[in-house]
């Protein structure tokens, strides 16, 4: 049994593909703040810069300095829920380690209007109500809802089992599939016996950040891997939370890291800013 591939480009691009003539119609702008020089957030922001001049979408790269002060980066996120030019921005995490403790603050310092990652509790509470509230979810779990759509794998009445209970995946994934009629559990660090759990799954979503957590005798034939995890290993090699080639010999379908839910995170930024401008417009 060889599993389907879920690639994230040709899914990503397709979504990329219907923002098209509303970013040419409304002409939204996107802000990328970063603070500091961490790699892993330099790389993600080009891709990010690289999707919107893909789809013809204005953007900016604040990149602000490491040593920036707390008062400093709040003065600049208040200057940016002012200006009426930008739709939406992200603060790119993790800052650095003298701004680590006021993560929280900066998330609710941002305008739930403009809010495009999802992360405040605002945008979060919505997503709890219905999939009609879901106007700006979490960039990562609306992209898995949008690759199982691509690939027409219906969550409704399927055991998913979400290992990892982060508030960037684990726990707005869980809610968003409830929303779509999945039967949902969520594992996590404390939770006993996971092995019973994983083998229930019919779709398994692992989203934890440990290399090659989840292998073949933890899950049941067939099933569907979502691996959110994106890890580097000491060779350099990005592998994801799965182990994927043992996975893929008894997966019916399974998502690569990289290029699985990666573009798809992206994208659906992309859609979120989009769907921001609309809503301002609208008001």
């Amino acid at each position: 049994m060889s599993a389907l591939l879920l690639a994230g480009k040709p899914a990503a691009d397709a979504l990329l593909e219907r923002l098209k003539p509303d970013i040419k119609k409304l002409d939204p702008k996107l802000v990328v703040v970063q603070v500091g020089e961490d790699p892993a957030s330099s790389s993600y922001i080009k891709q990010k810069m690289k999707s919107c001049e893909a789809v013809g979408m204005r953007h900016e790269h604040l990149h602000l300095d490491a040593a920036i002060s707390k008062e400093k980066l709040f003065e600049e996120i208040d200057q940016l829920n002012n200006d009426s030019d930008v739709t939406g921005f992200i603060v790119q995490l993790p800052l650095p380690s003298h701004l680590q403790e006021f993560v929280p603050d900066v998330i609710k310092a941002i305008d739930p209007k403009k809010d495009v990652d999802g992360f405040g509790a605002y945008n979060l509470g919505k997503m709890f109500l219905s999939t009609e509230f879901e106007h700006l979810p979490p960039a990562t779990p609306s992209g898995i809802i949008e690759l199982l759509n691509f690939y027409k794998i219906d969550p409704a009445g399927k055991h998913v089992v979400v290992v990892g209970r982060s508030n960037i995946v684990g726990k707005p994934i869980a809610v968003m599939l409830l929303n779509r009629d999945a039967t949902v559990t969520i594992t996590h660090s404390k939770t006993k016996d996971l092995v019973s759990l994983t083998k229930q799954a019919d779709i398994l979503i692992a989203a934890v950040g440990k290399p090659h957590l989840i292998t073949a005798d933890m899950v049941k034939p067939g099933v569907v891997i979502i691996d959110v995890g994106m890890n580097r290993t000491e060779d350099g090699k990005l592998v994801g939370d799965c182990d994927f080639d043992s996975l893929e010999k008894i997966a019916s379908a399974i998502t690569p890291v990289p290029g699985g839910v990666g573009p798809l995170t992206v994208a659906s930024l992309m859609r979120n800013c989009v769907t921001a401008k609309k809503r301002q417009m609208e008001v």
